[in-house]
């Protein structure tokens, strides 16, 4: 046993899994919200596709969109702090729900849209693993909406041990697991939706069809990296370039002042006569 080559953490895992297992999905949604898994009644997974051409797109974003009993739900996984992730889910948010009401319908008609990001960093100065926003009166701390809402699960700050009788703790440990141990643990545990959740894993990390979606994914992270090099090399180029330049022509200004001939001043310079003409008048 040893680490994971594939966790839940990684986002083609995730989307595949979650849709192509939605009693699972819905299982996760249930102890994500706090709400009896019994009450979801309406349960829909509005993006399930994963197109293979856009695989390979580095901007591509595996989440998974829902209704929940008439909620807009956007679930998505996050490893890397980036920046400005807080901004970037209030963008999510804003595009989800100014979508979400058909042309000539009412406000009230709006959903309630929420935002849930389980993510593998730190993101607030507190030692609470979830976060959930909601837009508050700074003074009396009044409720203007609820059909606006963050949650935030970090998955750094979960407790050591965890039982088998919180099964919001129970799912998280299962995304933050790096290794076999990890997932044996949890699976020894005999909590049935982890037992089947695991299971899932193994079989999706083994199919044809999750290694060349991960062969798309990790070609454009690829493909990113080196234009990200080659930017970096050119700049730096570019940087050389410009700075022996400048080095050039203030030594010729130098030369200038000194009162060497212009034809000589080009000449140790390298500059062309005309651009040691046009210092001329500078000094």
């Amino acid at each position: 046993m040893g680490k994971l080559r594939y966790t839940f953490k990684t986002d083609t895992l995730f989307k595949m899994l979650f849709v192509k297992h939605r009693d699972l999905l819905k299982h996760l949604v249930a102890a994500l919200l706090r709400i009896p898994l019994e009450s979801i009644e309406q349960f829909e997974v509005r993006n399930p596709e994963m197109p293979p051409e856009i695989m390979g797109d580095k901007f591509c974003r595996l989440d998974i969109n829902m209704i929940v009993n008439g909620q807009r739900i956007d679930l998505e996984i996050q490893v890397a702090n980036q920046g400005y992730y807080t901004e970037r889910v209030m963008l999510y948010w804003a595009r989800e729900f100014s979508t979400a009401l058909p042309a000539g319908q009412s406000y009230d008609l709006l959903p309630r849209t929420l935002i849930i990001s389980i993510i593998d960093f730190r993101l607030f100065d507190c030692e609470e693993y979830h976060s959930f926003f909601q837009p508050l009166e700074v003074n009396r701390r009044t409720l203007l909406s609820d059909k606006m809402g963050f949650h935030f699960f970090e998955l750094r700050k979960l407790p050591e041990e965890i039982g088998d009788k919180d099964a919001l703790l129970l799912w998280l440990s299962l995304f933050k697991a790096e290794t076999e141990e990890d997932l044996e643990k949890i699976k020894g545990m005999e909590v049935p939706a982890m037992e089947q959740a695991i299971n899932a894993y193994y079989s999706i990390t083994a199919s044809p069809e999750f290694h060349e979606i991960e062969r798309l994914r990790e070609k454009a992270r690829h493909d990113e990296a080196q234009a990200l090099r080659h930017a970096e090399q050119q700049g730096i180029q570019q940087g050389m370039q410009q700075g022996m330049r400048q080095g050039k022509l203030e030594t010729a200004q130098n030369l200038i002042k000194m009162g060497i001939p212009l034809h000589q001043v080009a000449a140790a310079t390298g500059l062309a006569q005309t651009e040691i003409e046009g210092l001329c008048p500078a000094l």
